[in-house]
């Protein structure tokens, strides 16, 4: 007797969308030391900048390297970075207060805008120093309020959200303040310069962008 085959049972498979990569870029999250890190805080590769608003080759640096650094290697994971502030004058006082006034989601954001429109507002408080060499007599975070803006910083905040009660209490943030000033009290002996970068530890030589990408490749393939 013949047996009949019967035809197996049609199996539904559920097919499970892959969940999205995450964006490491878009990820900015304060220390205990109130330093920012960009990225995954668990990349293989660890970035630390001393970095300064007024210092036109951190400006330099940020602007150039954004595309592959921050826009490749950050947003895949494979780096972080931590920007620590060196603060050297009051407008790059004025300027830090301003960036993390935005808090942890708009810091990212701002700090970019800071060093990518350095050339516009920075001639403009020097231009407002010179028609004013009294200013260096007032308290530290008063200057820092005058040049921020005199340099159209504040304003430029105020186009991106933040209202003049939030930027009158980040400049009134004794705490957030000695935060930030911190950082640079708190410097290893070797940093006299900005910007001044240690890669995994390791202190770098002074170099721009053109001669620290192959170096952050090389470490990030490993």
């Amino acid at each position: 007797m013949m047996m009949r085959l019967l035809a197996p049972f049609p199996i539904a498979f559920a097919l499970i969308a892959a969940a999205p990569a995450t964006d490491w870029s878009q990820v900015a999250r304060p220390t205990a030391k109130g330093a920012y890190v960009f990225g995954n805080p668990a990349a293989p590769v660890k970035l630390v900048e001393y970095g300064s608003y007024t210092c036109s080759h951190c400006a330099d640096f940020a602007n150039e390297s954004a595309p592959v650094l921050k826009g490749q290697m950050i947003k895949a994971g494979k780096v972080s970075l931590e920007y620590r502030h060196l603060i050297r004058d009051p407008a790059d006082l004025g300027a830090a207060i301003l960036a993390r006034c935005a808090g942890p989601r708009g810091f990212g954001a701002a700090h970019a805008m800071v060093f990518a429109t350095q050339a516009t507002w920075l001639p403009k408080v020097a231009a407002y120093q010179q028609v004013n060499p009294s200013i260096d007599q007032q308290p530290l975070v008063k200057q820092a309020r005058l040049y921020a803006d005199a340099g159209g910083l504040t304003a430029a905040m105020r186009t991106r959200g933040l209202t003049p009660r939030q930027i009158n209490a980040c400049f009134a943030d004794k705490a957030g303040i000695d935060r930030i000033t911190a950082m640079t009290s708190d410097a290893p002996v070797e940093v006299r310069s900005t910007p001044t970068f240690y890669l995994d530890g390791e202190l770098q030589q002074p170099m721009g962008w053109s001669q620290f990408e192959p170096v952050l490749r090389a470490k990030s393939a490993k």
